[in-house]
């Protein structure tokens, strides 16, 4: 096992032997005879059985279009007695008696000469299922029956498996080479250009590729290429909620805060599509789930002096736990992907008010909308923020002078001090609203290093518990609610795996060099708009305690290269480059 006191997640969709079949005739494609007034016709079928067990069978079917342009499709086939379609996605799939038809959905009916497309589906049975004779796309019959069934599996097709208990262990992880390139441009950047960072989605045109960028698929066939013969970790950043981000002007998104059919319909589902490509299945690929927003249910609503007029509509329409159900439904069901929810860090949910309320949302999002606990692999802290990873020079039962640590203006009641201890308090919590025993954490290191010459050496003045915990603590932020592009930052613990009891990985989320946040107003067609803790000269509001905001000065749009903000990271580096 990859860490202490583990069991391995198991979850029934995915369970036992994986095994799949090929429905590809050898000698080329076969086209039914159609009236000379009608479109040449002709498809293949690859249906897969990824998964089976004594009960169950999870399928993967990819459909080409070897005849002329289509605008809309359904295929038809048969199951065995015994054999029930319950769960669709990516294709309306349903049965009568032994028929089963699966319809396009929206965005992917149309189908020209030569593409493809994918679907997937769970059904009960006996667990000695087999590939169905015969399929029909639109009326005519595809291409020959199974091959060989003592050889399933086409050799080329990568390989697919059970999930494994952390999908990190005997991984490397995939190098984003445009993140690599501008980090490698930057002086000096190439000592940290090779590390592993998220690709973030945060926009439907993000799928495509924006601005001639690489899209979706880009990343994952430049997986495979960096992949080989070994095992390789893909990290995605799911991020586009309605209504996104409802207390930081900074990360606001394109998506208003109803259109939650859009979000579906034209954000997940074609993510969810991709992923679900049998050319994919050998990539473990990594999801870290909406950033910075089921906290905001709990803590920006309501009477709360941080309340924001914005969280109390998302609070009331329930569009941030409908979206985050439905991502964690729809991208959970291909069997090499893993769902890790955004935890915030213990500068926002490790106080006894916030804690246990936002355990319960999580819970409440990870059954909703079709999901399950089992949708949900683990979760990840202090993504985008600047906690630092531990905190040495003091801890939270300290006291001074009979004032406990608790009493200082920075820990300020606080159960945590530290992400380290705050990620492994919240997993326990998180087992017992219910989530699986197994559930791991990430931890985002990318910048909350707090090296260089600002850092303590050892304990603050024991004079008050003030001078005591200012003086030793590593986070040097002037409050702990500040977020935006903190100067005096650096590099926290390179990428790691399982460095920790219940810690899955300490991973870069957060792209290094990536701004927060625009430090001015900055016209953009992202939707983005202007924050003021992002202005270094803002004298704050009560989220940060009425504090300077300690951001740098002339950032650009968050997401946009910021290389003011690398460099600042790479100086204060720790460990030191």
């Amino acid at each position: 096992m990859s860490r202490t006191s583990r069991t391995p997640l198991r979850r029934s969709r995915t369970a036992l032997i994986a095994a799949g079949a090929l429905v590809a005739a050898a000698a080329g494609t076969a086209a039914a005879a159609v009236p000379s007034a009608a479109a040449a016709a002709g498809c293949t079928v690859d249906y897969k059985i990824q998964n089976q067990w004594n009960g169950g069978l999870t399928s993967a079917v990819t459909i080409t279009n070897t005849g002329d342009a289509i605008n809309a499709w359904q295929l038809e086939w048969s199951f065995a007695a015994g054999e029930q379609v319950s769960q669709g996605w990516n294709a309306t799939v349903s049965q009568s008696g032994a028929a089963v038809t699966a319809k396009n959905v929206s965005y992917n009916g149309s189908l020209a000469t030569g593409a493809s497309t994918s679907f997937g589906f769970n059904a009960s049975g006996s667990g000695n299922s087999t590939v169905p004779a015969t399929f029909k796309l639109n009326g005519v019959t595809c291409n020959g029956g199974p091959t060989d069934p003592t050889d399933p599996t086409d050799p080329t097709d990568p390989p697919v498996g059970d999930r494994v208990d952390n999908p990190y262990v005997g991984a490397d992880v995939y190098v984003n080479p445009e993140w690599s390139a501008k980090a490698a441009a930057e002086p000096g950047g190439s000592r940290v250009a090779s590390e592993p960072t998220a690709v973030w989605l945060d926009r439907i045109a993000a799928i495509e590729g924006v601005n001639g960028g690489m899209g979706l698929r880009d990343h994952l066939d430049a997986a495979l290429t960096q992949k080989g013969t070994g095992e390789l970790v893909v990290q995605l950043v799911i991020y586009n909620l309605p209504g996104r981000d409802c207390a930081a002007l900074a990360s606001n998104g394109e998506l208003g805060p109803t259109e939650i059919g859009r979000y579906k319909t034209e954000y997940i589902d074609p993510i969810a599509a991709i992923l679900a490509d049998p050319k994919y299945a050998g990539l473990r690929i990594v999801n870290t789930v909406e950033i910075d927003s089921l906290p905001n249910l709990v803590t920006n609503t309501g009477s709360r002096a941080t309340a924001t007029p914005a969280c109390d509509v998302m609070k009331a329409n329930g569009n941030y736990v409908k979206g985050v159900g439905y991502a964690l439904n729809k991208l959970g069901d291909a069997p090499n992907v893993y769902n890790y929810i955004d935890a915030g860090h213990h500068g926002w949910i490790g106080w006894d008010d916030n804690f246990g309320p936002s355990a319960d949302t999580f819970k409440a999002a990870a059954t909703s909308e079709g999901a399950t606990v089992n949708d949900v692999h683990g979760f990840v802290a202090n993504t985008a923020n600047y906690s630092a990873l531990k905190e040495e020079n003091f801890s939270i039962g300290d006291s001074v002078n009979g004032t406990s640590v608790r009493q200082s203006k920075w820990v300020d009641w606080n159960r945590y001090t530290d992400e380290l201890s705050f990620a492994q308090g919240f997993r326990t919590k998180l087992v017992s609203v219910g989530f699986n025993s197994g559930i791991g954490m990430l931890i985002d290191t990318s910048r909350n290093g707090w090296g260089g010459t600002a850092r303590p050496a050892g304990p603050g003045a024991s004079t008050s518990v003030d001078t005591y915990v200012d003086g030793g603590r590593y986070d040097r932020r002037i409050h702990m609610g500040n977020w935006c592009n903190q100067a005096g930052a650096g590099l926290g613990e390179r990428p790691q795996t399982a460095p920790e009891p219940g810690i899955d990985a300490y991973v870069w989320v957060k792209p290094p060099g990536e701004s927060d946040g625009s430090s001015k107003a900055i016209p953009n067609d992202e939707g983005k708009g202007f924050d003021r803790m992002c202005d270094p000269t803002y004298t704050g509001n009560p989220r940060n305690g009425n504090s300077m905001t300690g951001s740098l000065a002339n950032a650009p749009v968050s997401g946009h290269w910021f290389s003011a903000q690398f460099q600042e990271l790479m100086k204060n580096a720790h460990p030191a480059l």
